[in-house]
């Protein structure tokens, strides 16, 4: 059975909503696709497809059809598909953006002449002074918009030209009525006078108003796709992170292989200065790592043997050694990339408005322009040239270009920002669900701690030297495999105190350890330990009961028959817990800590992070349960866990957002993935969210006033064509500016 594969391809020739509705209905009526979303911002389409039953070819060959390019990779592999297409994507990006240029340029070089003779060949002084006749200029001018409108401004006639013959249209379809009624009638007036005898004597040409539209059109278009090209340097800076070369240890030789030769399992080195190719396991050195273009952290981690590394950070200033675990697609790096991908492409419920309207803007706009001509001809009494400049403005203003680029530029932009700050937006649908939340459910464990045991408080008793008794501490508990062992070692380790060797060693399971250190016995437990062995705890039990009301651990220690220490272990608040629960509490959010923990040390956590609503001692099932009840009455609720232990808490809120370091299947379950495991990143996540509806908001209301406001005006006769192509340029253009203004937010 062929699994379902998800693909994305650059389309060429969309301009507007209406084609992104076309190219999807045309798609979703394909065989074998299963989805398609297309991104208006990005020039892509997103399939999901059946491969057994979807033939690309075909689908190319249909996307042709309706009057757009599909343009399909090198390989047919559908394996070769489903790897990342971002390099052909900004190519063709690339070369239209050229295209558009070189286009402008020779538009507008003729553009401007044609306008200033337009305009001063009506004056006397001009013609007393010209070598020309009138017909002569109108000739020039005729042979100079002809080569503006039918070479620069071809693009709007031929993709014109391949909807009309399956009874649709689009944008280009009014600008080439609009730019062609003009051209096409002052044509006729030059070529043919005697066909036009009044506007012939009059003069009434609009061959500056046809060279103008399809000027100013675009320039509105090549503004847009060079800021377009910008919505894209997220995923751009992502891929550069990756060098291209990797230095390997293979049968005991140092080699330097490319990246894509690099398997699981080899060891690779890193020497300072230089960025990590891969994910791997540190097996020799040290060094400080920069993760901050992957996980959003400003300061360097430190690097040690045993610890994982992601490929695309930079190594600082040591030499590491590591053992690949994941190469090519599989990598942290490559899956952002991928998830970054999908989330610009896809949809936010807010964009079906738009949607909705582009589905049946265009042929109501042509109707309207028609009915505009025929009222103002028939009974406004006004000449048919007039006539057809109201026709022409309503035609040109109502271009849907700016409806079709509010959503998906805020939502490329919005997810970008997230991406170089370390949060993954799985799709548009959970950035806006995002902006509702109403409730926040915090994990206990990893979430708003450090997921670790730690040693907090070590209490030396009965006038014993307190490195002596750490070392001694550590020595025994380095033996045992028990976390609060682990966490003792850390601490000696810390403390700069060694281990030293232990004799005679036994772990007695739920009581502790006993051990010979320079012939001196030691033991180490709870209050069943000592009391088996006859040590007195009276000394410690002031320590023990503060201890244990702050949800702490008490272990005791003994040297030589004497009770030597009080040891407090706890799961330590993260550093940056307490600032943003804070911050959300402001921010107006329901704040619940829930974990399997027992109520007292619940309650110690959650007083300590400024958390009131405490739910201890539930199960992983109980988690989802409660979270389900939060939900009553519509409250919108989010749940931040791990993505591993938190599963059925986070599959029942409305949104899930995963802390860590993106490695596991959070990634791919999670609505918003935390590269970093501060929470600060739930409160940027929010923020960010926030920020990017206002900017879809934002350019809904732009790109929905320009027609609203300019096509009533240029029904009632008041709107000069010109003035409308300019105006419905600068609609797309503030679009797109609206929305690169969210990569200066600060997170």
């Amino acid at each position: 059975m062929n699994q379902i594969q998800t693909i994305t391809l650059p389309v060429e020739g969309m301009t507007c909503a209406s084609c992104v509705a076309r190219v999807e209905k045309v798609l979703a009526n394909a065989d074998g696709v299963t989805g398609a979303a297309v991104n208006l911002a990005s020039e892509k389409v997103t399939l999901t497809i059946d491969p057994s039953k979807a033939d690309l070819i075909r689908l190319a060959a249909l996307i042709e059809d309706a009057g757009y390019k599909l343009l399909l990779p090198a390989t047919e592999s559908t394996q070769a598909l489903s790897a990342s297409p971002v390099t052909s994507v900004e190519n063709h990006q690339e070369r239209h953006y050229r295209e558009l240029k070189s286009d402008f340029i020779l538009s507008a070089a003729l553009t401007i002449p044609v306008m200033i003779v337009s305009m001063i060949s009506m004056t006397d002084w001009f013609m007393g002074w010209s070598p020309l006749s009138m017909d002569e200029i109108n000739k020039l001018l005729f042979i100079a918009s002809s080569v503006v409108v039918l070479f620069p401004g071809r693009r709007f006639f031929e993709s014109a030209w391949r909807l009309a013959r399956h009874f649709s249209a689009d944008m280009n379809t009014l600008v080439a009525v609009g730019t062609g009624t003009a051209y096409l009638f002052s044509s006729l007036v030059v070529l043919f006078p005697q066909w036009f005898p009044d506007a012939s004597a009059r003069n009434t040409l609009y061959f500056d108003t046809a060279a103008t539209i399809t000027t100013l059109i675009l320039m509105g278009r090549l503004l847009e796709a060079k800021a377009k090209r910008r919505t894209t340097d997220a995923i751009q800076n992502l891929l550069t992170l990756q060098p291209k070369t990797a230095r390997v240890r293979r049968n005991g030789n140092e080699l330097d292989v490319p990246l894509g030769g690099l398997v699981v399992n080899d060891i690779v080195i890193v020497r300072p200065g230089e960025l990590i190719p891969v994910d791997g396991i540190v097996t020799t050195g040290s060094s400080s790592v920069d993760e901050s273009l992957v996980t959003g952290e400003s300061l360097p981690v430190e690097k040690l043997a045993g610890q994982g590394v992601i490929g695309g950070t930079l190594n600082k200033n040591g030499s590491l050694e590591f053992r690949a675990t994941a190469v090519g697609n599989n990598t942290v790096l490559a899956n952002i990339v991928r998830l970054v991908e999908e989330a610009q492409g896809s949809k936010a419920p807010i964009q079906a408005l738009a949607d909705k309207v582009a589905s049946v803007f265009v042929p109501v706009v042509i109707a309207i322009a028609l009915l505009t001509f025929v009222l103002w001809l028939l009974i406004g009494g006004i000449p048919f040239t007039s006539a057809m400049i109201n026709f022409i403005a309503v035609m040109v203003i109502a271009c849907p270009c700016a409806l079709g680029l509010a959503t998906p530029t805020a939502i490329m932009v919005g997810t970008g920002v997230g991406a170089s700050h370390g949060i993954l937006i799985r799709n548009a649908i959970s950035l806006e669900r995002a902006e509702t939340i109403h409730t926040i459910v915090l994990d206990k464990t990893g979430t708003i701690t450090e997921g670790k045991p730690s040693v907090t408080d070590f209490e030396v008793l009965n006038g014993f030297e307190k490195s002596i008794v750490i070392g001694h501490v550590a020595s025994l508990e380095k033996k045992s495999e028990h976390p609060l062992g682990a966490a003792v070692v850390s601490y000696a380790t810390l403390n700069g105190v060694e281990t030293r060797p232990v004799q005679e060693f036994v772990a007695i399971a739920g009581l502790g350890l006993t051990g010979t250190i320079d012939g001196e016995s030691i033991i180490i437990g709870n209050m069943q330990m000592m009391e088996r062995s006859g040590i007195g705890i009276a000394d410690a039990r002031g320590a023990i009961d503060r201890l244990s009301t702050e949800g702490k651990t008490p272990v005791l220690a003994a040297l030589g028959g004497r009770l030597c220490a009080v040891i407090g272990i706890a799961d330590t608040i993260k550093p940056g817990t307490k600032n943003a629960v804070a911050e959300l509490l402001r921010m107006g959010f329901e704040v619940v800590m829930m974990t399997g923990d027992n109520e007292r040390t619940a309650r110690a956590i959650g007083i300590a992070a400024g958390i009131e609503n405490i739910v201890a001692g539930v199960l992983p099932q109980q988690k989802a349960e409660h979270i389900k009840r939060l939900q009553s009455g519509g409250n919108v609720v989010a749940m931040v866990g791990d993505g591993i232990n938190d599963s059925p808490a986070l599959a029942q809120a409305d949104v899930s957002i995963a802390m860590g370091s993106g490695t596991d299947v959070a990634m791919e379950t999670a609505d918003i993935t935390l590269m970093h495991s501060d929470l600060k990143g739930v409160v940027d996540a929010i923020r960010l969210s926030k920020r990017t509806l206002l900017g879809i908001r934002q350019n809904l209301f732009w790109a929905f006033i320009y027609n609203i406001i300019g096509i009533p005006i240029a029904a009632l006769g008041l709107l000069n064509p010109m003035v409308a192509a300019a105006a419905m340029a600068m609609s797309s253009v503030s679009v797109v500016s609206n929305s690169l203004r969210l990569r200066r937010f600060k997170l």
